[in-house]
């Protein structure tokens, strides 16, 4: 699996992408590298800079708390917030500790794929039924859906619903793939890539729009359902759905994928985050509600010393990233050269 972004904007300062491939005798395609490739990438990136003694692996943070500490020195200072943050770390031998730390400024980085988005239909919770790719790669691998099992069915139209036609079809895996848009709406994010630097996304959406009107399919062992509307699924394998004529569909499946989005767990935080987003009375969201956030700062609008990046402040690629940590480092060590000596 390759990387959205191509190769060159993944690098991190002063290890180029592309020279670390050339040691490691990898190649670019498309100009985008895999996605196991950069993982390595940013591990050794880690090791070369001797940055390990800044990561605390194998940790769960369960609650991050604020209120103010008192001014020190003889001069009055305006007091600065004073976080609490706690939780449990986890050793190799499975057991839990617990910690708690203090600081004066928090960077929210978690990411947007905590909670995968649910359909909200009677039979999601069934064992057979998943809402992370690797799921599919572990039926694979255990030999649960074969070229000659019942279809995987995978709902959505995104990327990830994407990635998993691809990875079915190139392990001869049959697929059932359906969506509620039609598949010529302008909102799919196929629409949004040029074929040249992702042939294989748009070869998806070819396959999306012939096999929902030409029949028999061109495509042997997948088949496209546009707008069609997931109603249940039963415990004997079977996926109820309602077509575009309000009709009721069933089909037989071996295994189910939901890929249809992801939203962040912010429960560690007070009121789970809720008040920090841009519109504070809907559900906090990568793409639509962000945490509300200075441009330049990266800081919350709603909570000095508080800081958000990635996703979590609306920047949905890796290699946006880069600038909004620029933001936040920037902005600490503004703060560092007007404390009093």
């Amino acid at each position: 699996m390759v990387t959205l972004s191509q190769g060159q904007w993944m690098g991190l300062p002063d290890l180029q992408v592309k020279d670390w491939m050339r040691r490691k005798r990898r190649g670019l395609r498309n100009s985008r590298a895999t996605a196991g490739d950069i993982a390595h990438y940013y591990r050794d990136y880690v090791t070369k800079k001797g940055l390990g003694h800044n990561f605390v692996s194998g940790a769960v943070v369960t609650a991050v708390e604020w209120g103010t500490s008192e001014p020190s020195g003889s001069e009055v200072q305006s007091p600065r917030p004073l976080f609490q943050v706690s939780g449990f770390l986890t050793s190799k031998d499975q057991s839990q500790r617990p910690f708690s730390l203090c600081a004066h400024n928090v960077v929210l980085a978690t990411g947007t794929s905590d909670s995968p988005t649910q359909l909200g239909i009677p039979g999601e919770t069934l064992p057979f039924v998943y809402h992370e790719l690797s799921a599919l790669e572990a039926a694979r691998r255990a030999g649960t859906v074969t070229p000659t099992s019942d279809p995987v069915l995978i709902i959505g139209a995104g990327l990830s619903a994407a990635d998993a036609v691809l990875y079915a079809r190139h392990y001869n895996i049959p697929v059932i793939h359906a969506f509620r848009r039609t598949v010529d709406d302008p909102g799919l994010v196929f629409n949004q890539l040029p074929k040249m630097l992702y042939p294989e996304y748009h070869k998806v959406h070819q396959m999306m729009r012939e096999q929902s009107i030409l029949s028999p399919s061109p495509y042997e062992g997948y088949r496209s359902l546009p707008e069609h509307q997931p109603l249940l699924f039963k415990e004997d394998h079977q996926a109820v759905f309602r077509d575009p004529k309000g009709l009721q569909k069933v089909f037989g499946i071996s295994l189910v994928l939901v890929l249809i989005g992801s939203h962040p767990d912010l429960s560690f935080l007070p009121g789970a985050g809720a008040d920090l987003a841009m519109d504070p009375n809907q559900p906090l969201s990568a793409k639509r509600n962000p945490i509300d956030v200075e441009p330049f700062t990266y800081q919350s609008t709603q909570q000095e010393g508080l800081y958000a990046v990635g996703p979590l402040a609306g920047d949905n690629f890796v290699r946006f990233v880069q600038g909004g940590a620029l933001a936040v480092a920037s902005s600490l060590l503004r703060k560092e050269a007007r404390k009093p000596p």
